[in-house]
């Protein structure tokens, strides 16, 4: 028997209600904040993200599923979304609409790493991407766009962590400072810090593993070595959000996992959610329209999986509005083999009747029972059950019986449609 691949998740109907609550708040967000949708698509040449994401991430290094397409062109499916949204911005002249562009998307991506709890292969995100404006107001904005969409859907007791890494200025100085610092303290850290401190020492700080946090304890920190114009757009986005009332923490060692990143970063998370615990990420990545090709354009965003999402709304037990159910179930019963062709090609007609004036509506199927077909209704969710026998269909008629209740009534079809009109679902 086949069943899903490793760490790639069925999302059953009864599981449908919270991702629909999650993408409706999601979209009244980014109605509310000015920003369009756009749809990408699912896999593009492998290079975007080798150039956009980074050679040197562990994404690019490790999680990208790769393929070679007919044609012999080297192709990955998306990991992440944010160098699709650039490619786009450049090859639908995006750069020629009034600045900044403010776009939002949301669909699968996929990372080939260990499936656990919070990380899939096949994963859902969504995010928001501002390109084409440099004031730190607009990164006040992103971020206070993640925190209010949280906020709507209820989380409590959230943490927002801020960081600058700076900028090509001061950057540089800064990472033979740690290349410095890291030099002879190699024998006491993992294997993969050791490869990061040739490919990428900034990713050194981001480490989680034991053995290392003593040494990241004691490293240098950026914001100490900060260039003015990049501490100065620091200081700037700490005022901005401390007049939108958000709460922040300064991590000096938050440096995210991408390339790409310039000037601010951030993580949100719900308070004590663990390594594993974070619903949204996003910063600042000036330069990364510019190695795509384009001319210097700076841009911020921040990404979200929705599956981390639904995980802490069921940890903190925040209801979201049940899936709707259909508030009609129609049913058939003929005692003789002769009058059930017509009974069920009345029942037929009934159920798109109460459709056509826009009640939702069920419908029984085959040579069930009457008291089969009763189960069937009462376990669909449905308000009210219209039933058609011979004796109804003789009289032109249908018995209407509420399932909640149990109280029925006899009703001509046209005197149900007008009671029922107006209850598309519950």
């Amino acid at each position: 028997m086949f069943t899903a691949p490793r760490g790639i998740a069925d999302v059953l109907p009864e599981e449908q209600a919270h991702w629909d609550f999650v993408r409706g708040k999601l979209a009244q967000a980014c109605r509310t904040y000015g920003y369009g949708r756009i749809d990408l698509p699912i896999f593009e040449q492998a290079d975007l993200y080798v150039h956009g994401t980074g050679d040197s991430t562990d994404i690019v290094r490790k999680e990208m599923y790769i393929f070679e397409d007919r044609g012999g062109e080297r192709m990955a499916l998306r990991p992440e979304m944010t160098p699709n949204v650039c490619r786009a911005y450049l090859q639908h002249g995006l750069f020629n609409l009034p600045q900044p562009v403010k776009l939002y998307y949301e669909g699968p991506a996929f990372r080939y790493e260990r499936p656990q709890s919070g990380r899939y292969r096949q994963f859902v995100q969504f995010g928001i991407e501002a390109i084409g404006e440099a004031a730190a107001s607009l990164d006040a904005e992103v971020i206070e766009h993640a925190w209010r969409l949280y906020e709507s859907m209820g989380l409590r007791n959230l943490v927002l962590q801020l960081n600058s890494i700076g900028d090509s200025n001061c950057r540089p100085a800064y990472v033979e400072l740690l290349r410095a610092y890291y030099q002879d303290k190699l024998d006491q850290v993992c294997g993969d810090c050791r490869e990061r401190f040739v490919r990428n020492p900034m990713r050194l700080l981001d480490c989680k593993v034991p053995i290392c946090q003593p040494v990241i304890a004691s490293a240098p920190t950026l914001g100490d070595h900060l260039c003015g114009p990049c501490s100065a757009h620091y200081a700037e986005l700490q005022r901005y959000l401390q007049i939108a009332s958000i709460p922040f923490t300064i991590n000096p060692l938050l440096v995210r996992g991408l390339d790409y990143y310039t000037r601010t970063v951030f993580e949100i998370m719900p308070e004590d959610a663990g390594s594993q615990g974070t619903i949204g990420a996003g910063g600042r990545y000036d330069g990364l329209i510019e190695i795509l090709g384009g001319k210097p354009t700076p841009a911020i965003g921040y990404a979200s999986g929705i599956q981390r999402i639904i995980m802490s709304l069921r940890s903190q037990a925040i209801a979201v509005p049940e899936a709707a159910v259909p508030s009609v179930y129609v049913l058939h019963e003929s005692q003789s083999a002769g009058a059930h062709a017509q009974v069920v090609e009345a029942s037929v007609a009934l159920a798109n009747a109460l459709r056509s004036a826009g009640v939702a509506t069920v419908q029984a199927f085959g040579d069930r029972s009457l008291k089969s077909q009763m189960r069937q209704a009462g376990r669909s969710g449905a308000r009210f059950a219209a039933i058609i026998g011979e004796e109804e269909l003789a009289n032109g008629n249908v018995l209407l019986r509420d399932l909640q209740t149990g109280d029925q009534v006899l009703l001509t079809r046209d005197a149900l449609l007008g009671r029922l009109a107006g209850e598309p679902s519950q």
